[in-house]
């Protein structure tokens, strides 16, 4: 067919936060110490439930995996926030925000269904005690 107009979309352009440089290296360090934080305390509250055996029953469990989910939802976009800071680049792969929507929604719908599931047990445990 001649005259077709064939696009394909390789890459998406996304708005930052700030245009001047000290502005993206302030978000880059505000950025960076927040992302450090939540790897530090969720790290630190799977390392405790892990060693500590009397840790090991299922409210833990359900804040072990709690923890888990966290560390990856907030892993799936922080670090390409601050890299286009500090890089000072404002493109994302196609493929890639594929990929970084399908985790972060796949973490986020896991964390919902493990909250309802921590809410379920604290309901029997109170409400319908053995």
């Amino acid at each position: 067919m001649k005259g077709r107009n064939l696009l394909s979309i390789t890459q998406f352009l996304l708005l930052a936060f700030a245009d001047t440089p000290e502005l993206q290296l302030l978000h880059f360090w505000t950025f960076l110490g927040i992302y450090l934080a939540a790897l530090l305390a969720n790290g630190l509250i799977i390392t405790t439930i892990a060693y500590d055996h009397r840790l090991h029953t299922p409210m833990y469990f359900f804040l072990l995996n709690l923890s888990l989910l966290d560390m990856g939802s907030i892993s799936t976009t922080v670090p390409k926030a601050m890299s286009n800071s500090l890089w000072d680049t404002r493109d994302i792969s196609y493929a890639g925000c594929a990929a970084q929507l399908l985790f972060f929604v796949f973490f986020l719908a896991a964390e919902f269904c493990l909250l309802t599931i921590m809410a379920y047990d604290r309901y029997v445990a109170i409400c319908k005690p053995l």
